[in-house]
């Protein structure tokens, strides 16, 4: 093995070194962050608590060590006495792809060391479910934070304990690691205050060229967001139009990917109207804007144009994540001020309203770690979508994060070309005022959920005043909307709700396109307030939820099919071509001093 790729290696180390360094120094680096340390803080405060409750259960904690003491054993004797039929004694989850070379199988080395570090951290786990009297939120928080230790510290992000790895390491004279060393200068120098692993080929993929390039034209543009009317592809269609509001956490092409997988296409092949709203991406000038603007400025400004364009008195509207929660509101602030209903129906993709079961973002969810998050945007100017998009990959870390640690900077591999993975790294910033009110309004108090406790406009929102029809779509495996939460939420409702429970996560199973018949999904007409209960009796159906939904939105057409339309009117003309330029904004972006201003301000109060 030629060793002479060391000289470059360390060389690179070193110069990368002496820039994080500068990093800590001038207080950038994540080490120094108040967010930091309040979750220091707070890990003490749980561990200490885990402590004084196992203290009190000798027994408990005895029996743990002793089966673990055991097992080892166990795996020891597995490992020198096993022959080609016999199995592991501890194996990996069904999803867990780490340790899917042969090796890990077949050689006895690496064999010990991949049962031992599943027993431990079986054994971590267990330590802490078995002790009882800790506080539920504390045990979330160490579970949550152990297995993200835990996981940091697996065999296989390691050379000298991964076969694989070593292999290659071996084959290419260590090249694997010089070309990785340079991936993750790069990424350093792209990321925030935490390390931010590219997923894929940014420069494979151009907005209005091979993604977000459903033809369309923007036809009203304000300081928060633009609205893109798309172009019909039907000679007739749908009398009621639809509005879809994304969530501005993140940008609106999730579903405008290419053509093959693009819901905003096929709902205009369809015979749809189909109206997106492309949020701003905030800079240090928008500190101040808050989830009460993305309301009034936003959906309710949105719903004004789609209703003068098409001269339709209602319109079938559509929320995505956070946009669902912005369009329920703008709902209920319609009830509060005795508005007439302009919406004709209301859809909700994996929203949550009840924000009382968050899934795993909760371990971040607590007023020490929410205030230190507040302290550290208010220096910034606004939360910085990097460190928001990492914070979301490492809720699922193996998949999400360690997996292209991996590939990038052990095995040198240039990410491969994926437009959903290009639309998940293609990060957006949140304001100050809006994050706060996110996490400490809406995740900590769940004010939403108040009739009382929560107001738009200086009205009271109450979700029990939202009378129209609405359809929930969640799914199975979402970890940041989980699908019993959306569940209750949509019972917070007054009106005809439709509930329908959707195969795979919080994307794949949204942007799931009919052609490929890839994910099914659940319905069930029985009204119960279990989530659980609702599953057992409900029927699963094949194929994408997207022909269900168009079915279940034909029942709110009270009129015959009308001609196509054309971009804008009179008093909201075509202002660019789709997909605008607020989308085109990436990260980290300046302060912008100039907003172009709408061509028009077209209110129409009741």
């Amino acid at each position: 093995m030629n060793y002479n790729f060391f000289t470059d290696y360390f060389a690179k180390l070193q110069d990368m070194n002496q820039e994080w360094w500068k990093e800590i120094d001038s207080g950038k680096a994540a080490i120094n962050s108040p967010l930091n340390k309040a979750l220091n803080e707070i890990n003490l405060e749980d561990t200490a608590q885990l402590i004084e409750k196992a203290s009190a259960q000798p027994a408990v904690l005895a029996k743990v060590q002793l089966d673990w003491w055991e097992n080892q054993l166990k795996i020891w004797q597995n490992v020198a006495m096993k022959s080609g039929d016999e199995s592991d004694l501890v194996k990996p989850e069904k999803d867990d792809k780490r340790f899917s070379d042969p090796a890990w199988d077949n050689e006895a080395f690496y064999n010990y060391i991949k049962q031992s570090y599943l027993l431990f951290s079986n054994t971590m786990k267990e330590s802490i479910d078995s002790i009882e009297g800790l506080d539920e939120k504390a045990k979330e928080r160490l579970s949550f934070f152990s297995r993200q230790a835990i996981n940091a510290m697996s065999p296989t992000n390691f050379i000298t304990t991964n076969p694989e790895l070593a292999k290659l390491t071996v084959e290419t004279n260590g090249e694997n690691l010089v070309k990785g060393m340079e991936l993750l200068q790069e990424d350093m120098q792209a990321s925030a205050d935490v390390l931010k692993i590219r997923m894929t080929n940014d420069n494979a993929f151009q907005l209005g060229e091979n993604v977000a390039n459903t033809a369309g034209d923007v036809v009203f543009k304000n300081d928060l967001f633009e609205l893109i009317q798309y172009k019909p592809l039907t000679e007739k269609v749908s009398a009621t139009p639809l509005l879809v509001v994304p969530p501005f956490i993140n940008k609106y092409y999730i579903l405008d990917l290419r053509e093959k997988n693009s819901m905003v296409r096929w709902l205009v092949e369809q015979g749809h109207t189909v109206f997106m709203m492309s949020w701003r991406n905030p800079d240090a000038s928008m500190v101040d804007v808050d989830f009460e603007n993305y309301v009034l400025d936003g959906v309710v400004k949105a719903v004004e144009a789609v209703e003068d364009i098409t001269g339709e008195k209602q319109i079938n509207a559509a929320g995505y994540c956070i946009g669902g929660t912005l369009l329920a509101v703008a709902l209920a602030y319609y009830s509060a001020k005795r508005m007439r209903n302009r919406i004709k129906s209301a859809s909700f993709f994996t929203t949550l309203l009840d924000f009382s079961q968050p899934g795993e973002i909760g371990a971040y969810v607590n007023d020490p770690i929410i205030s230190a998050i507040e302290a550290q945007n208010e220096a910034n100017g606004y939360m910085d979508g990097r460190s928001l998009s990492v914070t979301f990959s490492l809720l699922r870390e193996n998949s999400l994060y360690w997996n292209y640690y991996i590939n990038n900077y052990l095995k040198g591999n240039s990410p491969i070309d994926f437009d959903l993975l290009y639309w998940n790294g293609d990060s957006t910033n949140v304001s100050v005022a809006c994050h706060s009110t996110l996490l400490r309004q809406f995740y900590l108090e769940n004010k939403l959920k108040d009739p009382k406790g929560y107001k738009v406009g200086g009205v009271y929102i109450d979700l029990a005043k939202i009378k129209v029809p609405t359809y929930f779509i969640s799914t199975q495996e979402d970890h940041i909307a989980l699908w019993q939460g959306t569940f209750r939420g949509s019972q917070l409702l007054s009106g005809q709700s439709t509930f329908v429970l959707g195969e795979s996560g919080h994307i794949a199973g949204i942007v799931n396109h009919p052609t490929k018949n890839k994910y099914g999904f659940w319905t069930n007409n029985k009204k119960t307030a279990d989530a659980e209960v609702w599953l057992e009796s409900a029927k699963r159906q094949d194929g994408s939820w997207w022909g269900h939904w168009n079915a279940w939105l034909a029942d709110f057409e009270s009129a015959e099919p009308v001609g196509a339309r054309q971009a804008g009117n009179t008093n909201y003309p075509a202002l660019a071509p789709a997909p605008g330029s607020y989308v085109l904004q990436t990260l980290p972006i300046e302060v912008s001093n100039v907003v172009e201003q709408p061509q028009q301000e077209n209110s129409q109060e009741a």
